[in-house]
């Protein structure tokens, strides 16, 4: 009897872990949220030029319209996450879908001049989504899963790079450019939808005074380690980003490949990324500064390795593979430390985070355009990379020393 009863004991035990180890299911709507939102901001780039005939500008002038929804990211977000602090999380989360939506459509409705300012609050709206989303996907979990938590919401990011963008594009082509977005503004509406349902609403006993403080926040971003964590964040996504964003043209231009091959090896990037988020979700609880250096360092060596990979087909698929594997081993330590550092005020700190995020992808054109203007070649992308990569290790070693501190 004694063995039966201890059998059944180790089976419930295991019955516990196993249900423990699995999110809860808001988790992956905020991560589905998310997805729907990000699909805009790469479906733009594949439908620009039919964008710039419609509404009769040119090429650069439509090209503006990317910079515009960065601009609200980069310096709109954390303004947001500040007015919305005292809201329940559940209402700003709804809140910022709306905004997002509702921006996205009256901008599809409009010419350019509406079109640029829409994008710009659509930007505001994503950054505060972004923010409030990963601060909410910590609280649903126990601490030692938030990094791996924050990293599912984050992987919303990269299915909208893999599969939203490119959808979205494709939907465009057989209807016209508008088809893709107006796609957007429904999931973005299912998204809110999952929300309402599946998180919970504002705890009517909860005691508001020990919420929320302004001024708590402020104080937390004078913290400076958290803005040791902000420089990693923007070389280290600079790092990266600059190689994908110029990966197609050198596949065309170096590798000779085929244009119809071009999307399935960008695929491989986001192939990379799932697997990526999915190892430095479940080691930066842990070892945050591992996944750091790890992510970092393999960033330098598969930029460099790129040089050379990308003559030839069978080599730069690996390489794409694995560099999709350490850019985002990096992304659920980096969101693991700046919550760990601001742990007493996470929304500023976190909104901040996705700005962060954003300025290291927006300043990639401009450090490319400073090797390409010189006369430099096509591949030199991948060395600014890999020196960016490098510039962040001494910082992942200065924030290490400083938390043994």
């Amino acid at each position: 009897m004694l063995s039966v009863e201890v059998i059944r004991m180790d089976t419930v035990e295991t019955s516990r872990s196993s249900r423990s180890d699995r999110l809860p299911a808001g988790v992956y709507l905020l991560g589905f949220s998310l997805f729907a939102m990000g699909s805009a901001e790469f479906l733009l780039a594949g439908v620009l030029p039919a964008v710039a005939d419609d509404l009769d500008v040119t090429l650069s002038s439509a090209g503006f319209l990317i910079t515009a929804f960065a601009l609200g990211v980069v310096i709109g977000g954390p303004p947001f996450a500040v007015l919305s602090l005292r809201w329940p999380r559940r209402t700003a989360l709804v809140a910022t879908q709306g905004l997002f939506a509702v921006s996205v459509a009256v901008g599809l409705l409009g010419g350019y001049p509406v079109l640029l300012a829409t994008r710009v609050v659509s930007g505001v709206a994503y950054a505060g989504f972004f923010a409030v989303a990963s601060v909410t996907a910590i609280g649903l979990v126990t601490p030692d899963r938030k990094a791996r938590a924050s990293g599912v919401v984050v992987s919303g990011l990269s299915v909208a790079m893999v599969a939203g963008g490119p959808a979205g594009t494709l939907l465009s082509h057989f209807t016209d450019w508008r088809g893709g977005f107006w796609a957007v503004v429904a999931l973005t509406v299912a998204g809110i939808s999952g929300c309402l349902l599946g998180l919970p609403g504002a705890d009517p006993d909860a005691d508001r005074t020990a919420g929320p403080s302004v001024s708590r926040e402020f104080a937390t971003m004078r913290t400076p380690a958290l803005w040791g964590i902000y420089a990693i964040t923007i070389l280290t996504t600079a790092a990266y980003m600059i190689t994908f964003n110029y990966l197609a043209a050198m596949l065309e231009d170096v590798t000779a490949l085929s244009e119809a091959w071009i999307p399935a090896i960008l695929a491989l990037f986001g192939a990379g990324a799932f697997v990526g988020l999915s190892i430095g979700g479940r080691v930066s609880d842990r070892r945050p500064h591992l996944a750091l250096l790890t992510g970092a360092s393999a960033t330098v060596l598969l930029s460099i390795a790129m040089l050379a990979a990308i003559h030839k087909v069978w080599a730069v698929v690996p390489t794409v593979l694995l560099l999709g594997i350490a850019a985002f081993v990096l992304n659920p330590a980096l969101y693991g430390r700046v919550f760990t550092i601001a742990a007493a005020a996470p929304t500023l700190a976190g909104a901040t985070t996705v700005s962060a995020f954003q300025l290291g992808i927006s300043i990639t054109p401009v450090l490319a355009a400073v090797s390409l203007t010189q006369g430099a070649a096509l591949t030199s992308v991948c060395l600014i990379g890999a020196a960016l990569a490098a510039a962040a290790v001494p910082l992942v070693l200065l924030d290490r020393a400083r938390q043994a501190r």
